[in-house]
């Protein structure tokens, strides 16, 4: 079987930790059982390992998130990355044609599709290994996963069964798409669930759906056509006009971990990072990523979360509408984790006279490195505080240490990689500053390490 795992966002819900460079399934603030911090995705695909499943998994984002899944998920899951955000439908399809195309999987294949930020039990993946055994006995097209709601949320699609479950399981009526809470309130009445995200299906099937948008000879070719499939959620275009639909009803713990209450409930702690709390404070959950201290005092019922991007301060009761706020603010992500170490932004100033400069602090791993690359609008300044690399200015190669300056003028090509740990302070100066003003080349690293490791032995 083939389990997928949705992985895209705009990394507002849990702003200011999260941002479009790095959502909310990639903060590592749970506690794994070794007692080690790990992301939703992590602990997602590190139950999927545990489980009795036989499954392969592939994780399908957008182009933003691939550092983060190559730095946190390495080579346990295959990757797909989205074109462009479009929605859920053309993700799944995409995710599909390359289990179709690139990894010549079956049409009889079952997939189940999961979301990366679903909270839930061990267990759940025993609901999700009945799934797939429904498919496989064709009980029906589609298999879902209910969950016994709460009350009447207009977060979740509802799915109504035709009789009480047998053998685990019950036909569905019908399945409506997040309605009013009024239309949730009648939904409950006749006994409906919540969607949880999880969808089971063949292989095949989602490809002939597919086929009704683009026609494709490979994944490469779909990929470059991924526009023509329609931005539409995979709920609307495939769920509610599926004619033959199961759901299975799980009954143990499961959380959509969508907001700051939610998720600080599921935290190994009520504080992280450098807090203080007054005795007087109660129920209040404070997060910091910064070196800063925090201190609350004579506060209750609140979250508190410091970092890069901004401080929110906010009710736990409130924290679901936050994104309305958010919304009107544009700025750049002050903090990125990359696949070969991080940077935070210092500083982003713009002066009278219409320049700007931009200053990073950049830190590589040992064994990363930058791409070779020149830049069209922007001349860079770097100063070396920490460790060791093999820095290159137009092909020519020289070791750099902390107290190095080198001057990169714009449109010289340059790249650099660590030794040790490295740490440099990176100052733009042109306009505009953007991350986009990047133009990307070849170099042949294993030949300057090869030429570095020959001068010692002259």
């Amino acid at each position: 079987m083939q389990i997928i795992i949705l992985s895209g966002g705009l990394g507002k819900r849990l702003w200011p930790l999260s941002n479009s460079a790095r959502c909310k399934q990639f903060l590592q603030l749970l506690q794994a059982p070794d007692g080690q911090k790990e992301s939703m995705v992590q602990r997602v695909v590190r139950q999927i390992g545990e489980s009795a499943l036989d499954a392969s998994v592939t994780v399908v984002s957008g182009a933003s998130h691939r550092d983060s899944i190559e730095l946190q998920l390495g080579a346990k899951v295959d990757s797909v990355i989205e074109p462009d955000r479009r929605n859920t439908f053309p993700a799944i399809a995409l995710a599909a044609s390359y289990l179709a195309m690139e990894k010549a999987c079956s049409p009889d294949e079952v997939v189940v599709v999961v979301p990366s930020d679903t909270y839930a039990e061990d267990n759940y993946f025993d609901a999700v290994a009945q799934m797939v055994a429904l498919v496989n006995r064709r009980v029906a097209e589609i298999v879902l996963m209910g969950i016994a709601p709460t009350g009447p949320s207009k977060a979740f699609g509802y799915i109504v069964p035709t009789a009480e479950p047998r053998d685990g399981y019950c036909m569905v009526k019908r399945f409506t798409e997040k309605p009013d809470v009024k239309g949730a309130e009648e939904l409950i009445a006749q006994g409906a669930y919540w969607n949880a995200g999880a969808f089971a299906f063949r292989l095949g099937d989602i490809m002939n759906v597919v086929e009704r948008y683009v026609q494709a000879d490979s994944f490469a070719s779909l990929h470059r056509r991924y526009s023509e499939l329609p931005r539409i959620s995979f709920d609307n275009e495939v769920v509610e006009a599926c004619p033959s639909m199961a759901v299975v009803p799980y009954e143990g713990l499961w959380k959509d971990l969508g907001d700051w209450n939610t998720l600080v409930e599921e935290l190994p702690a009520t504080t992280m990072g450098n807090v203080v709390l007054g005795e007087s404070t109660k129920d209040t959950a404070v997060i910091n990523e910064l070196s800063l201290p925090v201190v609350c005092d004579g506060v209750s019922n609140i979250v508190v979360a410091a970092g890069h991007d901004g401080i929110l301060v906010c009710g736990r009761d409130s924290s679901e509408y936050i994104k309305q706020y958010i919304n009107p603010i544009h700025m750049r992500p002050m903090f990125e984790e990359r696949r070969w170490g991080t940077y935070r932004v210092l500083d982003d100033t713009r002066y009278a006279d219409g320049s700007h400069s931009l200053t990073k602090s950049i830190t590589l791993h040992p064994g990363k490195h930058i791409s070779y690359q020149i830049h069209h609008h922007r001349t860079e300044v770097w100063t070396f505080v920490e460790g060791e690399g093999l820095f290159v200015l137009d092909g020519e190669v020289r070791r750099v240490k902390a107290g190095d300056t080198v001057i990169i003028p714009v449109e010289h090509y340059h790249c650099i990689k660590a030794i040790t740990e490295l740490t440099f302070i990176e100052v733009q100066m042109g306009n505009p500053l953007i991350e986009e003003d990047i133009e990307r080349f070849d170099w042949d690293w294993e030949k300057v390490v090869c030429c570095q490791k020959n001068k010692k032995n002259i």
